[in-house]
């Protein structure tokens, strides 16, 4: 300790806490003549900040710049500074949040008999039990003004700002944006500095403004609409900041998605995936769902890491970061939500909490990178049972350029894979179809010890159904056979066999009970004959339309090589339509989505509907 002389006028002895040194104002205190005498900083202080620095922590690095500048007030003769105290044990640094430090900085103040400098109101509290001499100063800082904002304008989806390089922006909307230079200077270390400093006390003293991940080499923040993520070096080669915002907020009524689909999504979608590539959009529609479904009279809950998804209050985010696995399963079974958006799936943890709480019945809709829908689907194998995936996963939203570019539905089923056309095959196959034409793209199943996702296209299809019609035909009348042994010879019945070692049977009202028979044993010998598991069901009796209901509608033929088209024009698209010969229920059939209906030459109905026009009967279709 430096000798007392005629220089120093010793008033007071003052000790400053960690919380006083990191907000910065002891320099300004000292300059004000508020603070006369001499300042001792515990050496606790300097450990803390010292291992504040060493894990990264830009408040370690404010709080060492801080005592600098006290250094050289002191050279100047504006105070009289000394270090005292210990250094603290690690395991009293670690414990740091929960006021070892404190405690020591205390002791320090009561044994000087001096005055404890704090903007920590629970230690300006502890102090005032103590009867330790206090200087509480209550931060009310008003928040700075942003310095990055300067390089964004309306256009502006990010920014792009590192030490020795001119600052780059991504400017335009997502899936069509160009990385442009908006200044043609180089930014000095100084200046990146100087920005990060600006937005750390911006974290502090912001509106909706966190810290919310804090490493060694990178800190992520969240400042109101901005999420900047932070690194610098030994982590990366320089100082850096890149910043992004959303350049739109919009409603799901925006994107123009067709009637069908929204109705997917309000009553029947509950495990959806929202994939795309980097930069497309894929969080906006998240938050244009997320409110959809608030204004569905739903609860709603997010899951984020960060938290950057800006929605209304009434909806609550939760940080992924800073809650355990357990701890969100827990709050969110216990607290209910109707949905659950989950953005930014990255990690195998991700996955198995997504698939906890689809399992537990909450409805999900999880943001997930993806160069196509199917890239997105694929993650999820290995990490769940190939069975359990259309449990978790239902529908597949693909977003390209802002837009919603494909939808996919997944379903699963017991048959033989197409392209494959030998009966022991059969096997639960997961269908992956295009939501809008009903149209079979993928099939995933398991291969030996592999699991396969195989393409799905029109030749397959086609080839498929060539070589198994001839077997499920052969297959359908020896179950008819089989059954008109139990009713008579002359009996109708009509055999549906929708995959392998399943019958569907259809037979009048009154036959019913002849072949299910007593305690169901007549059937039982038939599926043990048949090697089928049956279904019994009554045959429909459809009658000819009254003329005050029935409504006349045109089509056009098209008999190509392999099948008939029948088309009854795009504004007819999926809509039940009755053929009628004579006054004479034919069929029924649903159009596709063209407005079509396709008979292929191998199908009954096919040489039925030929016929009729060749006998010179007139076919008549009513909706």
């Amino acid at each position: 300790m430096r000798k007392e002389d005629n220089k120093w006028s010793i008033e007071e002895v003052y000790v400053p806490d960690t919380s006083s040194i990191i907000e910065g104002f002891i320099t300004d205190l000292i300059k004000k003549d508020k603070i006369k005498g001499k300042l001792i900083i515990h050496s606790a202080v300097i450990a803390e900040l010292e291992h504040q620095a060493n894990v990264g922590k830009e408040i370690g690095f404010m709080g060492l710049d801080e005592i600098k500048e006290i250094r050289k007030l002191s050279e100047e003769g504006k105070i009289f500074l000394d270090y005292a105290g210990s250094k603290p044990s690690p395991q009293q640094i670690k414990y740091a949040k929960k006021g070892e430090i404190d405690s020591l900085i205390r002791d320090l103040a009561g044994e000087m008999d001096g005055i404890l400098i704090t903007s920590d109101r629970v230690q300006a509290e502890v102090a005032k039990a103590l009867g330790i001499k206090l200087m509480f100063i209550e931060i009310k800082k008003k928040t700075p003004k942003i310095k990055i904002e300067k390089f964004f304008d309306e256009n502006t989806m990010s920014i792009h700002l590192k030490e020795g390089v001119e600052p780059k922006a991504k400017k335009g909307t997502p899936g069509n944006w160009d990385f442009v230079s908006i200044k043609n200077k180089k930014l000095s270390k100084e200046e990146i500095v100087d920005f990060v400093e600006n937005l750390m006390e911006n974290s502090k003293f912001g509106k909706n403004s966190f810290v919310e991940i804090e490493r060694k080499g990178s800190t992520i923040i969240q400042i109101d609409k901005y999420r900047i993520i932070i690194t610098r070096p030994p982590f990366s080669d320089g100082y850096e900041i890149t910043a992004t915002r959303p350049v739109k907020e919009l409603e799901l009524e925006e994107y123009n998605l067709d009637k069908k689909l929204v109705k997917r999504l309000e009553e029947k979608a509950e495990g959806i995936l929202i994939c795309g590539a980097p930069g497309h959009g894929k969080s906006t529609f998240a938050q244009a769902l997320a409110k959809f479904y608030l204004n569905k009279n739903k609860i709603v809950k997010t899951i984020e890491a960060p938290r950057d998804l800006h929605l209304p209050e009434e909806i609550t985010q939760y940080s992924k970061n800073l809650g355990s696995n357990d701890e969100i399963h827990d709050i969110l079974l216990l607290s209910r939500p109707d949905y659950t958006i989950f953005d930014e799936m990255r990690t195998t943890n991700d996955f198995k909490l997504f698939t906890d709480l689809r399992l537990a019945g909450i409805g999900l809709a999880g943001v997930i990178h993806g160069t196509t829908p199917i890239d997105a689907i694929q993650r999820f194998v290995g990490r769940i049972d190939l069975g359990m995936i259309p449990s978790i996963i239902d529908t597949v939203l693909f977003i390209k350029e802002g837009r919603v570019d494909k939808t996919y539905e997944l379903s699963i089923t017991v048959k033989i894979p197409t392209g494959m056309f030998e009966q022991d095959l059969a096997r639960p196959v997961i269908e992956i179809r295009d939501f809008d034409n009903n149209k079979l793209v993928y099939e995933m199943y398991t291969f030996g010890e592999e699991t396969v996702v195989v393409p799905i296209n029109e030749d397959m299809i086609k080839e498929s159904e060539k070589k198994q019609a001839p077997i499920k035909e052969l297959a359908k009348e020896g179950i008819i056979r089989e059954i008109q042994k139990k009713i008579g010879k002359n009996e109708k019945i009509e055999v549906d066999i929708p995959y392998e070692g399943k019958a569907i049977i259809f037979v009048p009202k009154e036959k019913i009970s002849l072949i299910i028979g007593k305690n169901g044993k007549t059937i039982k010998e038939l599926e043990h004959k048949l090697n089928l598991s049956i279904d019994i069901k009554e045959m429909s009796k459809e009658e000819p339309f009254s003329e005050q209901t029935k409504t006349k509608v045109n089509f056009s033929l098209k008999d190509t090589k392999n099948k008939l088209v029948i088309d009854f024009g795009k504004k007819l698209r999926k809509t039940s339509i009755k053929f009628y010969v004579n006054n004479e229920h034919l069929f029924t059939a649903t159009t596709n989505n063209d407005g079509k209906i396709k008979l292929t030459n191998k199908s009954e109905l096919y040489h039925t509907f030929i016929n009729s026009l060749e006998s010179g009967n007139e076919i008549i279709a009513y909706i």
